[in-house]
């Protein structure tokens, strides 16, 4: 009789009262654990999202102050003023005031030869014997290139013409050699400082030079819907995808790196002759442009990258801290900071770099 009450209260189980209080406790344990995967996946696709902004900016930095270092490579040394140009300040309707700077160059394939005969837009310009043979290339590789025509220095026209190259021909052995030339002038482009023009005299171009034109212009798209152009064309993504470092190469955009809300360039050199660098200055616009004297005389150029993440961070707490002035856009140079936080994350590279072609010869032809 006593092992059979035994066995009926073994086979009671759990009351419903004991049920409701484990399911609650399970329940309690599981959104804990729910809530503690969701706020470390969000500080994890913070962290992930902070490197990829850090690799943004650096690719910038890399691309923009290699491009500056070698500005004038290949070039005549004579024109020394029309290596770089510069833009501060550019409003596209937004609170950033970002910068542009163009650098020319032989910057990709080396070329340089002296012009034997040419009359000014003409259809061809004869070079010295044996140009040709002086570079790697094959006939076909010169088809469609751009190149930049400089006058003789000692003519005194400091007018060069922007060419592309049908085709080049010569005689065995390496005598008779011309470029040959499409109709009219390549305006796809312009090299800096205004030094776009024909020279009015067709002797002015005897004993010129001849070099592969690499015109890069750098500059922050901040609204996907930059004036004047077009999504699509020319490489430009457009459709309103904003805070996209571009290079323009040669009329044609290429996109560098998301993500950059500022861009700023500072320029130093002994601009009054006095012996002694002035100190890093904003480019003056309307001033310099177009002054060759002036801007022959920069050698340095600072150059600043602000990267900022697309969305806001989520710290421990689930909330950053305010006015710490951790999340909040600072000044650079003269474009103006924020007023508030934002809680979006930032990252800045700030680089100098010197311009190395203006004191360096370069492939030991005696041109700087």
């Amino acid at each position: 009789m006593m092992k059979s009450q035994k066995s009926n209260r073994q086979a009671k189980g759990f009351t419903l009262i004991e049920f409701m209080v484990s399911s609650v406790v399970m329940l309690v344990v599981v959104m804990g654990g729910l809530a503690l995967y969701m706020q470390s996946n969000r500080i994890s696709v913070d962290q992930q999202n902070y490197a990829e902004l850090q690799h943004d900016v650096r690719s910038g930095m890399f691309f923009i102050s290699r491009d500056v270092r070698s500005a004038g490579v290949g070039l005549p040394e004579e024109f020394i003023g029309y290596f770089i140009e510069g833009t501060d300040n550019e409003s596209q309707g937004e609170e950033v005031l970002p910068d542009r700077l163009i650098i020319m160059g032989n910057l990709e394939n080396p070329l340089n030869v002296t012009i034997e005969n040419y009359q000014g837009s003409a259809a061809n310009a004869a070079v010295e014997d044996y140009s040709f043979e002086q570079y790697p290339y094959p006939d076909e590789f010169y088809d469609d290139k751009v190149v930049i025509i400089f006058p003789n220095p000692a003519s005194g026209c400091m007018s060069a013409e922007i060419r592309q190259i049908t085709h080049v021909t010569h005689s065995a052995g390496g005598t008779n050699e011309k470029f040959n030339f499409s109709p009219g002038l390549a305006f796809e482009f312009n090299p800096p400082g205004g030094l776009s023009g024909t020279c009015p005299s067709p002797n002015d171009y005897d004993g010129g030079l001849i070099a592969f034109a690499d015109v890069n212009e750098y500059w922050l798209d901040q609204t996907g819907n930059y004036p004047g152009l077009t999504a699509g064309v020319n490489g430009y993504i457009g459709n309103g995808v904003g805070n996209v470092l571009y290079v323009t190469h040669n009329g044609r955009h290429r996109p560098l790196a998301q993500n950059i809300e500022n861009l700023q360039f500072q320029y130093n050199g002994d601009l009054d002759e006095d012996g002694l660098l002035d100190g890093f200055t904003d480019w003056q616009n309307g001033i310099w442009n177009g002054d060759p004297s002036i801007v022959s005389h920069i050698t340095e150029v600072r150059i600043m990258v602000l990267g900022r993440t697309a969305e806001r961070f989520h710290s421990v707490s689930g909330t950053p801290p305010e006015n710490i002035h951790l999340y909040r856009r600072p000044s650079l140079a003269n474009s103006p900071g924020a007023s508030d936080d934002d809680l979006h994350r930032r990252f800045l590279l700030v680089s100098t770099a010197n311009i190395r072609n203006k004191t360096l010869n370069l492939y030991n032809i005696g041109t700087r």
